[in-house]
């Protein structure tokens, strides 16, 4: 035996004889507590015998009988496998001719010429000595017909000759087993191997059958041919009677086989260990099961128990032995032999009579970490005897933790089904027996889920194309995310064409090969989420042919696994119409409750075509799905079959429910209703309960109709309620509701706010105080507190008006509140009133209080009339608003020059009942700007402006100025428009003028053709610009135009009308009708012509004239054509002798037009006019040196500038 250890070793390598030690053999351990022993181990040396010596005839058959070949090879341990085989160590073929049975002997259902030969030679072969014995050779001669007959006619008669007859065909027979019928015992659990096989001509094929039952499934197995029914793992249902049948076309055989499953013990409760602490009761238990039934006897230690030392505690019952009070001294090992006559089973089970303290085996502050929302086990291995109690607390002082949140395991284990943030924390567990107590402490933190927040998207790209699928996460801030991109569940291929970053995934350059499906995964320690998004590669884009559509309607719909609560609904989808789909949409029609009408169920993604729904009880489900891609969604399908689920208690009650009080004795309690398909069966009511709140009172409880209102009369005024409104349906009610708090009616308050104070901050602004009225008097929920104030009285004016109250409402138990935009220098009045649901209380007494002054309001007008060389008078209203005693009023002006640059300041202090005054001593002709304002004791107010002129003489401003109405009154000299100028080109003209008055106006510019009796044509002018530019004129057409400001009524240009000319102007000279230009014309086209003739002459003489060259030489520089290249004319000057000027002079020499100025510039028109405009197209320089002249067409015009430069200018 080896040591420190029960294995016994027996080595015959060393020459011993394996037959010294054949026998049975059992292990005994023992200790002090007790000895196991194991099961009997038979030890027996194989066996392989030689063949026993034999004389073999040779075996002649006629064809078509039958033979059967014994082998009968020696006995063995183990059996033999016997197999056939000839002497070239080939095995013989086999069919179902011929085949070899289960004992080894070789069968020929019938001989054929072929099957004769001189080594059939049986093999046996003993696998454990592996050695092989040989059987020695059997000799088979098969006579034909035709030979017999040969060998016959030598002999007999003609008439015996004749009479011999040919191979014959035959019925089948059995060669084994024999007879009609016999029997097969097999033990549970093994292979049962049955064997049928037949004589016959032709061969005949066997077939199985049970009497009175079905082979196995799974279990049957056809062998050799059929010829062997093999059914593994018996049980005692396999016993009956097996018929094996032979058949070929002359008839058949049968045979019946009574198969008896028999079993070796079988445990059915095997005995297992006890521990048990003194004084505790248990049992063991050995229950087998066999066939015939076993026989159980009880060993203690080894020794059988009716000759073991005794043991009161210990009592034996057949297949169980009862403890009772035990005690250490009953410790012991318990053996249960449970035996038949095909086997025996051994068990041993320790009794240990243990007395330990409680110990804890988890270490000591381990820590756990989980996921929120996900389960928590907290582990609190332990040992002790008597068996301890388990109890956990949360924290140092924490309560013991109880509950529905919590699960415990019998192992110690705790377990929080849904830990939340606020589970983390430390975790004690107790353990405690009679010997003692212990406790250990494990923490536990909860981390936040990790969550892709940006899932990747559905993806269609071109070929070579680039994409990018986004994954952006969430997590825990203590954990380390990793992501991970995979492709159709698979690594991403290892192509630098694909690009990973933070959280996105590029390919660039896509191929078709990348179509697939891509999955983004995210990994920490203790979660892991993913999303998945498709990648379709479509090729170029698609000629215009390609038509894309909303898909058409899926179909086939089919639902499966009908289960109380969920089916599957499944579809075919329908044409994409190429466009992806890119989700389907579930809807549901209740044809109980709402026939007709389609509810949103859910929606999946495009690649699912089915889906699990959740159902509720008592609806009559329909189905139908929609399609959705980019172009739009399907039409629905048809709907699918009808599911009508069961009926079931309600699964919720009514929500928002509320109790409020509609008059001041009643208490109106109101809900939701459910709706149809939430009743969950049929005749569904409410279970309305209410009682007093805080009062020692029972519930009062009515059942109601399915309404959503019930109103309880003859309660007291606001007193708060507990409700609660439970559905109930055929069936049963749902689950226990929770309580609401409401309240009976309200009534109006009962006192007014007392103690009111106004504290006045400014002359505009006070501030009001009042003390808060008791809550019992408020009867009901206090809203907050209205304050009404009033204006009695100006105290500038003395005037009263009608009186118009205003409301500032104060929300909640506010006890002060500013009371702003108050008329400085007046009287008010003010109360207070508390408001509640019901509406307002009484009103508090009314306080006076009193504003201070304040600032006046502007002047309410300022009017500047009269003016002379040296003066000018102005007159104005008081304010509208003087907010106190008016003191003065203050005037300030200073003088504008040319330049709009402001002079010096001048105040002047007025008194306040004065209402005009006369300015003296100021310049003439100059323009002043007014600053006009009134004071009171606090300040002064707001201004007013104006702004006035001088005149120059009287003379000229009876010339310029209208009379005005109203004596000694004239009208102020501004706005005005003047100085309206045009510059015009073919089809086009640029107006200009000058502009005096407010700021910001708006212009616009009116045109029409001259002596056109037709409605001006009006042009809106962009900005405050002075100049517009009049397109789409025709060419050589005069017109008339004025200027007009937007807002001032009738005014326009104090101009007279101005008349734009043709392209040219009137008074410039059409050359194409001078006599001179038609003669140079003329001229110059004879020349040509010459030029033309000589160089053709000289061309057929063989000799080169350069033409290009000569006409350049004689070209007259003073005439040439429009320029191409930038559509300007050659100028003309506006002189008496109207000679054209050279092509490159387009200006005079004294002002040339540079590459760089802008092209919105007008320059060099009329005789020395330096008139030129700055980019944005006003006047930079101003007229002057004009040359006088007559017109020539009676138009009072001033020098028309050249229509040429002008076009120039624009272009």
């Amino acid at each position: 035996m080896k040591p420190n250890s029960g294995t016994l070793v027996i080595n015959i390598m060393n020459g011993g004889k394996a037959e010294a030690y054949e026998g049975v053999y059992q292990c005994t351990a023992r200790n002090e507590r007790g000895a196991a022993i194991s099961n009997n181990i038979v030890i027996r040396p194989s066996r392989s015998p030689l063949w026993t010596k034999e004389k073999l005839e040779p075996n002649q058959v006629r064809e078509g009988d039958s033979l059967v070949l014994h082998c009968r090879p020696p006995v063995g341990l183990p059996p033999p496998i016997i197999f056939w085989m000839d002497n070239a160590f080939q095995r013989l073929p086999q069919s179902e001719r011929v085949s070899q049975g289960l004992n080894g002997d070789l069968y020929f259902s019938n001989v054929q010429p072929e099957d004769t030969r001189e080594d059939y030679i049986c093999y046996a072969r003993f696998n454990h000595t592996q050695t092989i014995q040989q059987k020695q050779p059997i000799s088979v001669k098969v006579f034909s017909m035709d030979s017999l007959n040969d060998t016959i006619a030598a002999n007999l008669s003609d008439t015996d000759i004749y009479g011999a007859k040919p191979v014959t065909e035959r019925q089948p027979i059995l060669l084994t087993p024999t007879g009609s019928t016999s029997t097969k015992v097999e033990l549970r659990g093994n292979v049962l191997l049955l064997e049928c096989i037949a004589a016959g001509l032709p061969t005949p094929v066997i077939h199985w059958i049970k009497e009175g039952g079905e082979l196995p499934a799974n279990r049957t197995f056809f062998e050799n041919f059929k010829k062997t029914l093999k059914i593994i793992d018996v049980s005692e249902a396999d016993s009956g009677n097996y018929k094996c049948i032979a058949r070929n076309i002359l008839g058949s055989a049968h045979h019946v086989i009574s198969v008896t499953v028999k079993a070796a013990p079988y445990w059915i409760t095997a005995p297992r260990n006890l521990v048990l602490s003194p004084g505790e009761d248990g049992t063991l238990i050995c229950r087998a099961n066999g066939n015939p039934k076993p026989n159980i006897s009880w060993l203690a230690n080894g020794v059988p128990i009716a000759i073991a030392p005794e043991d009161p505690s210990r009592k034996v019952d057949g297949d169980t032995i009862i403890f009772s009070h035990v005690q250490e001294r009953s410790s012991a090992v318990y053996q249960c032999n449970a035996s038949n006559e095909y086997g025996y089973l051994l068990a041993n089970a320790f009794v240990n009579v243990l007395a330990e303290p409680p110990r804890i085996l988890t270490p000591a502050n381990k820590l756990y970490q989980v996921i929120s929302d996900s389960p928590a086990l907290l582990d609190c291995a332990y040992f002790g005897s008597p068996k301890p109690e388990i109890e956990w607390f949360k924290g140092v002082k924490g309560s013991i933790l109880r509950g529905s949140e919590y699960v415990f395991h019998d192992n110690g284990t705790l377990e929080i089904p849904v830990a939340q943030k606020d589970s983390t924390g430390t975790y004690t567990c107790v353990a405690r027996n009679e010997l003692g107590k212990v406790q250990n402490e494990v923490q536990l933190e909860v981390k936040d889920p990790t969550m892709i927040i940006k899932q990747p998207e559905y993806k269609v790209i071109q070929r070579y194309g680039q994409v990018s699928f986004e994954c952006i996460i969430k997590h825990d801030s203590t954990l380390l995310p990793t992501v991970i991109w995979l492709k159709d569940n698979d690594e991403l291929p290892d192509d630098e064409r694909f690009l990973v970053g933070k959280d996105n995934l590029t390919i660039m350059n896509v191929t078709d090969k990348d179509d697939g499906t891509y999955t983004c995964i995210v990994n920490t320690t203790l979660d892991s989420v993913s999303a998945s998004a498709v990648l379709t590669v479509v090729a170029a884009p698609p000629t215009p042919a390609i038509i894309y559509a909303r898909p058409n309607p899926p179909f086939d719909l089919e639902l499966t696994g009908q289960l109380e609560r969920s089916v599957e609904l499944s579809w075919i989808p329908g044409d994409e119409n190429n466009s992806p789909i890119t989700n389907f949409v579930i809807e549901y029609e209740d044809g109980l409750h709402e026939p007709g009408v389609w509810h949103y169920q859910t929606e999946v993604p495009g690649t699912q075509t089915t889906v699990q729904l959740k159902l509720s009880p008592y609806v009559n489900y329909s189905f139908r799905v929609i399609a959705v891609n980019e172009i739009g969604r399907s039409q629905p399908s048809e709907p699918s079959e009808q599911y009508l689920t069961k009926s079931a208690n309600p699964d919720e009650n009514p929500s928002n429910v509320q109790g409020i009080g509609s008059e001041p004795d009643n208490l109106v309690i109101t809900w939701e209703s459910l709706k149809g398909f939430q009743s969950n069966g049929p005749g569904l009511q409410y279970k309305v309960s209410w009682r007093q709140k805080d009062v020692d009172d029972e519930w009062t409880s009515v059942i109601v109709a399915n309404v959503s209102k019930y109103i309880v009369s003859g309660t007291p005024t606001f007193v708060p309620y507990e409700i609660k409104v439970q559905a109930l349906n055929d069936l049963g009610y749902a689950p226990e509701p929770s309580e609401v708090i409401g309240h009976s009616g309200e009534d109006l308050p009962m006192v007014a706010p007392g103690n009111v104070q106004v504290h006045v901050i400014n002359s505009t602004l006070a501030k009001v105080h009042w003390d808060p009225v008791p809550l019992k008097t408020v009867r009901g929920h206090l809203q907050g507190y209205k304050v009404y104030y009033w204006k009695v009285q100006s105290l500038s004016r003395r005037s009263r008006r009608h009186v118009e109250k205003k409301i500032l409402t104060f929300r909640g138990n506010k006890t002060f509140g500013m009371l702003p935009g108050l008329e400085p220098y007046s009287s008010y009045k003010l109360n207070v009133r508390v408001v509640n649901g019901k509406g307002e209380g009484p009103a508090s007494p009314d306080k006076v209080f009193k504003t201070p002054e304040g600032v006046p309001s502007s002047p309410s007008f300022l009017k500047i009339t009269n003016p002379t060389l040296d003066s000018l008078t102005l007159e104005w209203g008081s304010p509208t608003h003087p907010n106190g005693v008016l003191t003065s009023y203050i005037l300030k002006f200073q003088p504008i020059n040319n330049t709009h640059e402001l002079g010096p300041l001048v105040e002047i202090r007025i008194p306040a009942n004065e209402s005009s005054l006369i300015l003296k001593n100021l310049n003439y002709s100059t323009r002043y700007k007014f600053y006009f304002n009134a004071q009171t004791s606090v300040g002064s107010g707001n201004q007013i402006t104006e702004e006035a002129v001088t005149i120059m003489d009287e003379g000229k401003m009876a010339g310029i100025l209208r009379p005005a109405v109203g004596a000694g009154k004239v009208q102020p000299l501004y706005p005005r428009i003047r100085n309206v100028t045009t510059a015009a080109a073919e089809t086009y003209a640029n107006i200009s003028w000058e502009y005096e008055g407010p700021d910001h106006a708006n212009f616009y510019v009116e045109y029409g053709v001259a002596g056109s009796k037709e409605d001006w044509k009006k042009e809106i002018v962009n900005g405050s610009r002075s100049f517009f530019v009049l397109k789409g004129l025709t060419p050589g057409t005069a017109y008339k135009v004025r200027v007009g400001a937007e807002g001032l009524s009738g005014f326009r240009s104090s101009e007279d009308v101005f008349e734009t000319g043709p392209a040219m102007a009137s008074r410039q000279v059409d050359i194409a009708t001078q006599g001179w230009f038609i003669g140079l014309m003329c001229a110059v086209a004879l020349l040509i012509l010459i030029l033309l003739i000589v160089c053709f002459i000289r061309r057929n003489k063989g000799g080169k004239y350069p033409v290009k060259e000569k006409e350049d030489a004689h070209a007259d520089p003073e005439i040439q054509p429009m320029k191409e290249d930038d559509g300007t004319f050659g100028e003309y000057s506006d002189a008496e002798d109207h000679k054209p000027l050279k092509k490159g002079s387009r200006t005079p020499s004294d002002r040339t037009v540079k590459k760089e100025d802008s092209d919105d510039s007008l320059v060099d028109y009329g005789e020395g006019v330096n008139g030129q405009f700055n980019e944005d197209g006003s006047f930079i320089g101003q007229y002057s040196g004009k040359k006088e002249k007559e017109p020539a067409e009676g138009n009072e015009s001033s020098e028309a500038p050249s229509p040429v430069n002008a076009m120039n200018s624009f272009v």
